[in-house]
């Protein structure tokens, strides 16, 4: 391939040994003398990079610069100058030039440049590459050897780095990643079921940490070392997603990271009143029932937060104060930033964010939406932007401000499904596609992973018939009735409630501003 330079310098005809050697590297360059020429060279003729000298007579280079910057405004310009006096490099920078150059200039240093701005991306890409085909095999024994938690936690991690690393190599190393993925998701589905039951009957100890054991793990003993403590809750979150927002709204903070384990099913209902509780769903119902809301109610199943958080502060004789807040909205979110300062009486205050889970749920109905989130690459893209430019990120810069410790999780993550298993149920079946409860449910796929006995597994069940089946890896449950309309519909939506490393492997960070 060849590119297309333009170099703008009024001693052009002194850099001929220069320009030969650019076009022995296989560079097509065009010589102007002036930063009018310079000009009128861009309204013709697209290049790939210009380099511009600062000191020309007439036209300066910065005044060309920014006349090409508004004819090709991506096209990146390299100054090149005499001099580094501050202001003249200020400017030039200000005006985004992409790099500059201190004459005298030799050829090293000119490719050098061509190299950073325009074959960093293919060189990234090709080393990217290289080094993902030289650990396939690393990865791959990592996840057949995966047996503990712990284990398949480090696996997931390296799933989730190369899949960042890769978003813009050759599709061959994405899917054969993906492919990867997918047996890792089996795999795990199969490790779920083989050990999920025996969590239940360990002691918190023997088994991984999960939902329920989140407040006295981990927000408890910051309050008693006398912290005060911001606990956010993002409904919804990946792990993946969070690795992108990491740079975004943790440059003020010192970060500890680790996974935790969901409990099932992966959905609001039960993990999310589970982490507020310290209780499994069966112990919320039977404990306390006018805040536990079964399947077929119609009420929203997450209107008791505030209450059970008071209920485990309480069941431990704990006399913290806190408060409980749910942002659903950007008019939420500034409103809540506007009464901030009033919080900090607080030991703890826990915040709610809705914006991610709302977003897989508007994919699922919008086609818009699904077009702008069309894949996980997307998916991340849109909840980096949404961080961006809400006023959660101004929440975070004044948590480091007001030095508070920061923990953010969330209850359960998602996955992008893409596999319909059909199953049949009677009519007070509920409607989650990743999980069922119900008498004699009838389903076909050995990878269902099925609980009989949910009062085992501390699930609540309405009656004495009563299973739970969840749905693996990237399946789906779908009913036989108008069923290609409604597998159709549901392919490559992002759903939880089920058993996956992104539904149940899920981020745990605690963020101290930095300096503590």
């Amino acid at each position: 391939m060849t590119y297309n330079l333009l170099w703008a310098d009024d001693e052009i005809e002194l850099l001929n040994a220069h320009i030969m050697f650019l076009k022995g590297k296989g560079y097509e360059v065009r010589k102007v003398t002036n930063g009018i020429d310079a000009i009128e060279a861009c309204k013709e003729e697209a290049f790939d990079l210009i380099l511009l000298d600062e000191n020309m007579p007439g036209m300066t280079g910065l005044e060309a610069l920014m006349n090409i910057k508004q004819i090709q405004p991506t096209t990146p310009v390299v100054m090149v100058t005499k001099s580094e006096e501050e202001d003249i490099m200020e400017q030039a920078i200000g005006s985004k030039i992409a790099d500059y150059l201190i004459k005298p200039v030799n050829p090293s240093q000119i490719l050098l440049t061509l190299k950073k701005n325009i074959h960093s991306k293919e060189i990234v890409t090709e080393k990217t590459n290289s080094a993902y085909q030289q650990n396939i095999g690393k990865l791959a024994m990592q996840i057949s050897d995966a047996r503990s938690i712990e284990e398949w936690q480090e696996a997931y991690r390296q799933i989730v780095y190369w899949e960042l690393q890769l978003e813009s190599a050759d599709m061959q190393m994405r899917e054969m990643l993906k492919s990867q993925k997918e047996e890792a998701n089996n795999m795990f589905g199969r490790f779920i079921k083989k050990n999920y039951m025996d969590w239940m009957a360990a002691t918190p100890k023997d088994r991984p940490l999960m939902s329920n054991d989140l407040f006295r793990e981990r927000i408890f003993p910051l309050l008693d070392a006398g912290e005060k403590v911001f606990f956010i809750i993002i409904d919804n979150f990946r792990y993946d997603q969070w690795r992108v927002l990491a740079d975004e709204i943790g440059s003020d903070f010192t970060i500890e990271e680790e996974l935790y384990t969901s409990i099932l099913p992966t959905a609001t209902q039960y993990a999310r009143n589970a982490i507020f509780s310290g209780l499994m769903p069966k112990q919320i119902k039977e404990m306390f029932p006018e805040l536990w809301v079964d399947e077929e109610d119609e009420e929203g199943k997450n209107l008791n937060e505030e209450p059970l958080i008071a209920t485990q502060i309480a069941r431990y004789r704990r006399k913290d104060t806190f408060s409980y807040s749910k942002v659903l909205t950007s008019a939420a979110a500034d409103k809540y930033m506007d009464g901030i300062n009033s919080l900090a009486k607080n030991d703890l205050n826990v915040l709610v964010i809705n914006f991610i889970d709302m977003l897989s749920h508007a994919r699922t109905e919008s086609l818009m939406v699904r077009e702008l989130a069309a894949n996980e690459a997307a998916y991340r893209s849109i909840t980096l932007s949404w961080i961006r430019h809400s006023a959660i990120k101004r929440l975070f810069r004044y948590l480091a401000d007001n030095r508070y410790t920061v923990v953010i999780t969330t209850d359960h993550g998602s996955i992008q499904v893409d596999t319909p298993t059909k199953v049949i149920g009677d009519k007070n079946t509920n409607t989650n596609l990743r999980y069922k409860l119900g008498k004699a449910l009838n389903y076909s796929g050995k990878e269902v992973f099925e609980i009989k006995e949910p009062a085992k597994a501390f699930l609540p069940a309405p009656n004495l018939s009563t299973s739970y089946i969840f749905a693996t890896s990237s399946n789906f449950f779908a009913y036989p009735n108008n069923y290609n309309y409604y597998v159709q519909y549901y392919k490559d939506t992002f759903q939880h409630g089920g058993i996956s490393m992104e539904e149940m492997l899920v981020p745990l960070i605690k963020m101290r501003p930095k300096g503590i």
